[in-house]
């Protein structure tokens, strides 16, 4: 864990409710994708967690959804604010499990820190597909960006408004190496279900510290009690408890 203050370069609406924020600062705390930062919003007691989209040596980029007062505040920032920002929380996404064909599954929020982990996958020579899932076609975002990197991708939509109609187990139905998973547990719970291989899955959970002091965001598993923030959020398949 590191702490930095970072600068804001762009904050941008990308789909409904939804933003994306382009920031300046000292990202060496971070090293793996599926790695969270929390952000101390000005006027506010409990820092913000929220996942890594993207990130290099001095920029970092996020994405997040308009859902309370944190996020609201945060939607009006303007170039030039800063934050006080903790980094490299949370354990990530392991690459060295992939395989040749990995398959990449995000539901809503739980697109934005798959980005990072396609493009990773993509440099090590990996045939990467990326189901992206939402629940109609205003919510759709990082499409084109992901089909940048050169990874094959699938929308589905709980409407049907845009890609294939229903959840993204709807586009499941191809052949894979391994998996990894982010999105609401209802979503994740389906995948599990619905999975023909090994594969990781990053749990969102409401956290009050961030980094395993307040034991307030602990779940079961197969090897005991673990916590979402320090031990996780990503989870291999075979110890996850329903």
């Amino acid at each position: 864990m590191k702490q930095a203050i970072f600068t804001v370069k762009t904050n941008r609406n990308i789909a409904k409710d939804v933003y994306e924020m382009r920031l300046s600062g000292d990202t060496s705390g971070l090293s793996h994708p599926g790695q969270f930062v929390d952000i101390l919003i000005p006027g506010l007691y409990l820092r913000r967690p929220i996942s890594v989209c993207d990130y290099d040596e001095n920029s970092l980029t996020l994405i997040y959804k308009v859902v309370g007062e944190g996020t609201e505040r945060l939607s009006g920032a303007q170039k030039g604010d800063t934050y006080d920002v903790l980094t490299g929380l949370g354990n990530g996404y392991d690459l060295s499990a992939s395989g040749d064909k990995p398959l990449l599954i995000g539901g809503g929020v739980g697109v934005p820190p798959l980005y990072n982990l396609a493009k990773k996958l993509i440099n090590q020579g990996k045939s990467v597909r990326a189901i992206l899932g939402f629940n109609a076609k205003e919510e759709v975002f990082y499409y084109d960006e992901f089909a940048a990197l050169g990874a094959e991708v699938a929308i589905t939509t709980a409407d049907g408004s845009e890609g294939k109609k229903g959840f993204v187990t709807a586009a499941m139905d191809c052949e894979y190496s391994y998996f990894y998973a982010c999105g609401p547990v209802p979503m994740l719970k389906a995948v599990y279900s619905a999975s023909k291989t090994d594969g990781e899955m990053s749990f969102e959970e409401r956290m009050g510290c961030g980094f395993g002091a307040c034991m307030g965001c602990s779940c079961k598993t197969k090897y005991g009690t673990k916590r979402i923030c320090k031990d996780g959020p990503v989870f291999k398949k075979g110890e996850i408890v329903w």
